[in-house]
């Protein structure tokens, strides 16, 4: 008798859960755009891999993008069909080093010629590690369109190249760009990111 009360309670209380949903709790009121930019471009470590779609001087191409921000060193590794294969980036400051398929190891002039003759323009590094965060470089003037309610960007344009944000990812309670598209003259990069390490 005392199992029989024990199972009809234990099965009472199963359905009364069963009927029970949680409700979900309303998103965070997103920081000030004014507190957030800061935040962001003072960030100095970071990792993201993805994918990019390149349309430059009248032809295109596909490729697996890793890079790695430590600090004021971005190393960017672009893997696909460039040419002979892919190529290693390293810059920091004004210095650049590349590492192509092949092994030869070119800096600064020599690298930034090889690059501009691979993916048909000069890609400037030094900003992008700022832009694919969804912010200025600091560095620049810039014009800035906001999403007012979720205070990120939409639209950047900076150094002749416009930027487009047309995906964020949630990371580590912040939300990260997840698909940017970057114009300028006949060039256009589509990025789409897959994993965001912060």
């Amino acid at each position: 008798m005392r199992s029989s009360l024990a199972w009809s309670a234990a099965a009472a209380a199963l359905a009364l859960l069963g009927g029970c949903r949680t409700t979900p709790l309303p998103a965070p009121a997103a920081p000030p755009w004014q507190e957030r930019r800061p935040q962001l471009q003072a960030r100095e470590h970071f990792e993201l891999k993805g994918r990019v779609a390149v349309a430059a001087a009248g032809q295109g191409f596909n490729a697996r993008l890793r890079w790695a921000q430590r600090g004021t060193l971005s190393q960017v590794a672009l893997e696909g069909p460039l040419g002979a294969g892919g190529v290693h980036i390293s810059a920091q400051g004004g210095d650049l080093d590349i590492v192509t398929a092949n092994g030869a190891r070119l800096q600064n002039d020599a690298a930034h010629a090889e690059l501009s003759a691979r993916l048909g323009f000069d890609p400037p590094i030094a900003s992008l590690r700022y832009w694919i965060l969804g912010v200025p470089d600091p560095g620049q003037p810039a014009d800035e369109t906001l999403d007012q309610a979720r205070q990120h960007l939409t639209r950047l344009e900076q150094e002749g190249w416009r930027i487009d944000y047309a995906g964020y990812t949630a990371v580590g309670g912040e939300w990260l760009p997840a698909r940017v598209t970057l114009e300028r003259a006949d060039v256009r990069v589509r990025l789409l990111v897959d994993d965001w390490q912060s």
